[in-house]
């Protein structure tokens, strides 16, 4: 073994893990901001839901009144 593997290995891994953590966060972040904008879609979708089902309810209380007030 050459005076340069002792110089030339360790460098090659500390690049390695440099470089390994840096894409590594970077796609922590982006999975995380990803899975809050996910968290966002689903809690809208959630709030359009409930509307929705909210004016379906209101709907037929009216009109069962009006077709129990017919009988």
């Amino acid at each position: 073994m050459t005076a340069g593997h002792v110089l030339f290995i360790p460098g090659a891994l500390m690049i390695g893990m440099f470089l390994g953590f840096i894409l590594g966060t970077r796609a922590a972040r982006n999975q995380f901001d990803l899975q809050q904008k996910r968290d966002a879609e689903r809690e809208a979708a959630r709030a359009a839901r409930a509307a929705k089902r909210a004016a379906q309810a209101d709907k037929p209380s009216s009109s069962s009144s009006s077709s129990s007030s017919s009988s």
